[in-house]
């Protein structure tokens, strides 16, 4: 066991503070990594004050974690010391399953196990990557690609895959029209994968004020949804639609906004359940769907294909005395476009 210092809520909705927590000891097919960067997710705070439900306390969130692996057991095979590591949303799962055996680990019928606010197949809580370090199974640690500085490397563990694993599933691609619904920690990354993998991207956000900003990141139009003329303009428009928003939408109007075979694919969660008339989706055979991040070679993938493209996040570096501070900014939607702890401040 080693001792590691972290910041942790104590309770639901209670400050984060600094503490120290144990790590396990490495295993045969471990690797121990020195967490550099830690990106803040909105998941974080939805878990944190538990808005998606019952919690386990500490908490210690964090599950876009970028780091240089210290120590290895004796059976791992793919890392060495000194290598550039990333880890995401999940640190286990039982690896026999149909969906694991795909690579489609985050649908493990077994139950995947998250970085943190889960409980490991050792029994032991997990505890995520505000803290020093962190101590991973091999299986579940990506590479990070030299092209990428591991700062603005970190928020791709969750964002980039949450938004890649979507976009590519749903062909986005030369010919296609995207639209990304939210320019924020999501929505930005959203933008410039789609634009990336050669889209036609339009950003719809409230209001106008990130327009210079979401035409720098890739997108090729933006229009605010507070107008509604723009549901109007852009009716029957789009092959396909992100939302990266964790509000309850009016569906049926963003659903107007699709083509015949269209589909709106949702990869913000929000607290509430939606209401929706189902004859937005029949009328055009339309689809409804939703996203959950990705496996863990698709992880790699994405992250390659960042590499390959240039694409890091936007990031506001923060030291970890920041970090309800930054919860708050995240809240009110106050980030262009993803926060990230420097771990060295813990």
């Amino acid at each position: 066991m080693t001792t590691v210092a972290a910041y942790a809520a104590p309770a639901s909705k209670a400050p984060l503070e600094r503490t120290t927590i144990e790590r396990r000891a490495v295993r045969e097919h471990d690797v121990l990594i020195d967490i550099k960067f830690a990106g803040i997710c909105h998941s974080d705070i939805h878990q944190a004050r538990e808005g998606w439900g019952e919690a386990i306390f500490p908490m210690v969130p964090g599950h876009e974690i970028a780091g240089i692996v210290s120590e290895v057991g004796p059976g791992v095979t793919k890392y060495k010391v000194g290598d550039r590591v990333g880890v995401g949303c999940l640190v286990d799962s039982c690896r026999e399953c149909d969906n694991c055996k795909a690579g489609l680990e985050q649908h493990c019928t077994g139950g995947s196990v998250g970085t943190y606010n889960a409980i490991g197949k050792d029994g032991e809580p997990t505890y995520g990557g505000y803290s020093e370090k962190v101590v991973v199974d091999e299986n579940f640690v990506v590479r990070i690609p030299e092209g990428l500085s591991l700062d603005e490397a970190a928020p791709l563990l969750c964002a980039g895959i949450t938004t890649y694993s979507p976009l590519k599933h749903w062909g986005a691609a030369p010919g296609k029209k995207v639209a990304v619904i939210g320019l924020g920690g999501l929505g930005h990354m959203g933008v410039k994968i789609a634009h990336a993998l050669g889209a036609e991207v339009t950003v719809l956000s409230q209001s106008l004020r990130k327009k210079d900003d979401g035409l720098k990141l890739g997108a090729d139009h933006y229009y605010a949804t507070s107008d509604e003329n723009t549901f109007k303009e852009l009716a029957g428009t789009f092959d396909l639609i992100l939302s990266t928003v964790s509000a309850p939408l009016n569906f049926g109007a963003y659903l107007g906004l699709l083509k015949a075979g269209g589909a709106l694919v949702n990869v913000g969660a929000p607290e509430e359940p939606i209401a929706l008339n189902l004859f937005s989706l029949i009328g055009g055979s339309k689809t409804l769907a939703g996203s959950a991040i990705g496996g863990i070679p698709e992880t790699q993938e994405m992250l390659d294909f960042c590499a390959e493209h240039g694409i890091g996040a936007e990031i506001e570096l923060i030291a970890a005395s920041e970090i309800n501070e930054a919860y708050e900014r995240v809240v009110n939607s106050d980030v262009r476009y993803r926060f990230v702890i420097d771990t060295a401040t813990i």
